[in-house]
């Protein structure tokens, strides 16, 4: 083998320099800087600094905003009175598709009677939907407010007739 590296010395030196050369160029040269991005926005474009919010600064005192929280109670009262079931409640259960879970989460948002069922819109369907959780499209899927309208009316003939058994 000595030999061998004797007899071709010059071959060998060429190609510890060709290997040295790749090396350089892989690792060994300046890596081009990464561009830096220009920002533009309103303090480049040559306007004044922002000034604070004076909305904030400028805003009332709690002194004359004191009757505020007596006008809020007032609405609120209101809009319970008005959402509170009238009577005892009925068994939501009645209605295929509520078990006592859907049961329970619907008594605590103030849903205890077919009339309320019966007389909900789209809209008071998607506002309930949207807060029955995982429970979500069954009003529509089960086809609660007709099953309520009837058990409402007390006709458990037609019910049974389009729904089955009660």
């Amino acid at each position: 083998m000595l030999e061998l590296i004797e007899t071709n010395h010059l071959v060998w030196a060429g190609i510890v320099l060709l290997i040295a050369v790749v090396v350089w160029w892989m690792w060994g040269r300046s890596k081009a800087a990464p561009a830096k991005r220009e920002y533009t926005d309103v303090l480049s474009e040559g306007a004044a600094p922002a000034t604070r919010n004076n909305a904030l600064i400028a805003a009332p005192s709690a002194v004359t905003m004191a009757g505020v929280g007596e006008i809020v109670a007032h609405a609120a009262t209101d809009e319970v009175a008005e959402a509170a079931p009238v009577g005892a409640g009925d068994d939501l259960s009645r209605i295929k598709g509520v078990g006592p879970k859907l049961k329970a989460l619907l008594a605590s948002l103030g849903v205890t009677s077919f009339a309320q069922i019966a007389g909900w819109s789209d809209e008071d369907i998607a506002r309930i939907d949207a807060q029955l959780g995982s429970f979500a499209g069954r009003a529509v899927r089960d086809n609660w407010v007709e099953q309520a309208k009837l058990l409402a009316s007390g006709d458990a003939a037609a019910y049974e007739a389009k729904f089955g058994k009660i």
